[in-house]
């Protein structure tokens, strides 16, 4: 049993006593057990449909831990915590406003609210039910800087709505897709049909990328990704599984850092690429890397040139899922769950299945146990016959992306490019709300091969890295229905749900004086990938880009050194993202003097595990 060094300093406080001995018995536990290392249940809560689901879910998982504990053989002898939840916001509601600057935010806010709650109760067991698509990002990532046993299980997503005129399955991207029109009666039939129901958005969008991420580096069971919030296994059959799994970590003191480790933090960026994942995954990533020991992830678990010899030549998709494809995470649940991929994934041998997972198992025993079936090979396709041949990622460098952090979802591109090469010239706007104001009024000023380039929506610029569904959706509808490619890059982000030739987190950032802010309307920008690059032609002159420097230098603020441009930091909160921001290759997270913060540093090899020759490039 884990001795508690504070024991004998509590027994001797009456004062600490009274509200242990209270709390005992408002949760039904024994009194005699109030100064055990404590165990419990923490849930990530906001205002939308995502986190609907969350409560009960957490309060079964509570109640069972609770049945578990007490003085018996065979019992769990802890201290009960009460249930407590985290709170973030829901990107799907705040699209295309102001307020999505907080977004991104949540993920850094669930992870100080989570870390205060970790740390000041000392707490040796955790279960955390997660929802929407930043909260799991801060929870897990308090969780590794904490290091003690921890469990994560997805809430679900939500199921798929049905068009009354069409019968088809439709979701919140269909909404957003269909925002520029100017039929009122058809936006608003699709808007009340499309999120029936409760739980986080349903396609293969961030939500979804990083629920197969968690399960996949090691920290959520795999087949509790897929099943859909509603689904009767979460409330009825999961809670005791995770209880015994918890029991398990602890007996057996398996910590999350000796789960996440760079053996399955890269096993998660490859499976995110055979998914057509999320491009916040490369924010994600070195955020969960950072908290559980290393420094860079591109220095210590997998460079950006690996990165692309992977996505481009290696890993294929293999779901045939929505915004890209045709299918929701319900279908997949359907056919298998992503252990069907996982496996398919692990024969051909291009993850590690000797890596240790929240289960007690490795990777490969897990999936052992599953039994999952063959892929379907019409949602789920497998290496040998995959949905699309490329992986859908890639990182760009080039002299407009020098952090070599501007990231293409490359499945969800529908054209444009000829050759691997996109050429287009630019149309400049400063903050997505001058672009959004443009789609709103002259919509049809666009032409055909025009590159949109939003700045100042950096994590210092924004500030808070703002996503820009609304944007990339509003273009693509007029792409698709004018047959022309229109492509977009900026220094924000997007979401999961974005489809198009859209290029996200170009850094450094106009707000830090990045080359994006020195682009002009009327420029060339050069999507190249044969070479994995994104470049102005106008820069490649060293006269032009020094003269462009100096007159970007001159609009700065005399007294502050900010550009004009960037949006206001009107609360703390914001004025915080601003002054401690790093940039999108470590995370774009909130950091101390902007400097990447890690607790006990840990070397790239440092795995427990023999690294594995099959990722070598």
């Amino acid at each position: 049993m884990i001795k508690n060094s504070r024991t004998v300093l509590i027994d001797k406080n009456p004062g600490r006593n009274s509200q242990t001995f209270g709390i005992a018995r408002e949760l039904g536990t024994d009194i005699n057990l109030i100064h055990e290392p404590s165990v419990g249940v923490i849930g990530n809560k906001g205002d939308s449909q995502c986190y609907l689901g969350v409560i009960g879910k957490v309060q079964e998982i509570h109640n069972t831990l609770r049945n578990r504990i007490g003085t018996s053989d065979g019992q769990m002898k802890f201290r009960l915590l009460q249930p407590e939840f985290t709170v973030a916001t829901s990107d799907g509601i705040r699209n295309g406003t102001k307020e999505m600057r907080y977004s991104l935010i949540g993920r850094e806010v669930t992870n100080d609210s989570l870390c205060e709650h970790l740390s000041a109760s000392g707490i040796e067991g955790l279960i955390a039910v997660v929802a929407c698509d930043k909260p799991p990002v801060g929870t897990l990532a308090a969780i590794l800087e904490h290091n003690r046993p921890a469990i994560v299980m997805s809430d679900g997503s939500i199921r798929p709505g049905q068009d009354s005129n069409t019968g088809k399955p439709i979701d919140i991207i269909s909404s957003y897709q269909i925002a520029g029109s100017e039929d009122e009666g058809l936006k608003r039939r699709i808007a009340i049909e499309a999120c029936p129901g409760y739980g986080s958005c349903g396609g293969m969008f961030t939500y979804n990328t990083m629920q197969t991420f968690l399960g996949v580096v090691g920290m959520e069971p795999l087949h509790m990704v897929s099943p859909a919030s509603e689904d009767p296994r979460r409330i009825k059959v999961f809670p005791e599984q995770l209880v015994e799994f918890l029991d398990n970590l602890i007996l057996k003191n398996i910590t999350p850092r000796d789960i996440v480790n760079r053996d399955s933090i890269r096993n998660a960026v490859i499976v995110a690429m055979a998914v057509g994942g999320s491009t916040n995954v490369m924010l994600h990533a070195p955020e969960i890397a950072r908290a559980a020991g290393y420094k860079s992830f591109y220095d210590q678990i997998m460079s950006t040139e690996e990165f692309n010899h992977l996505s481009k030549d290696i890993v294929p998709v293999l779901v045939n899922a929505r915004p890209f494809g045709d299918h929701s995470m319900v279908d997949i649940d359907e056919k298998g769950g992503i252990q069907v991929f996982v496996r398919d994934l692990l024969e051909a041998g291009l993850i590690n299945g000797d890596v240790i997972t929240c289960t007690g198992s490795t990777l490969s025993e897990q999936i052992e146990s599953l039994r999952p079936p063959k892929p379907d090979g019409h949602v789920i396709f497998s290496v040998k016959t995959p949905f699309k041949p490329t992986g859908g990622l890639r990182l760009l460098g080039g002299n407009l992306s020098p952090d070599k952090s501007a990231v293409l979802k490359l499945a969800g591109v529908e054209g444009g490019l000829e050759n691997n090469t996109f050429r287009g010239i630019a149309r400049v706007f400063d903050g997505e709300q001058s672009l959004l104001g443009f789609l709103e009024t002259n919509p049809h000023d666009l032409q055909d091969k025009e590159m949109i380039v939003v700045r100042y929506e950096g994590p210092v610029g924004g500030p808070g890295m703002p996503e820009m569904l609304d944007s990339t959706s509003r273009i693509t509808a007029i792409c698709r229905e004018r047959n022309i490619v229109v492509a977009l890059m900026t220094d924000g982000r997007f979401s999961g749900g974005s489809v198009g030739l859209v290029i996200g987190h170009v850094g450094p950032e106009a707000a830090v004086g990045g080359p994006i802010g020195l682009l002009r309307s009327g420029d060339t920008i050069v999507v190249n990938l044969l070479k994995n690059q994104l470049y102005c032609e106008e820069l490649l002159d060293s006269q032009e880009l020094a003269s462009r420097e100096i007159e970007w230098k001159s609009k700065l603020c005399k007294k502050t050194g900010i550009h004009p441009a960037v949006g206001d930091a009107d609360t703390r909160l914001l004025n915080r993202m601003r002054s401690s921001a790093v940039s999108a290759s470590f995370g774009a997270g909130m950091h101390p003097g902007g400097n990447i913060w890690v607790s006990e540093p840990r070397n790239a090899e440092d795995t427990g595990f023999i690294p594995s020759n099959r990722y070598k490039t």
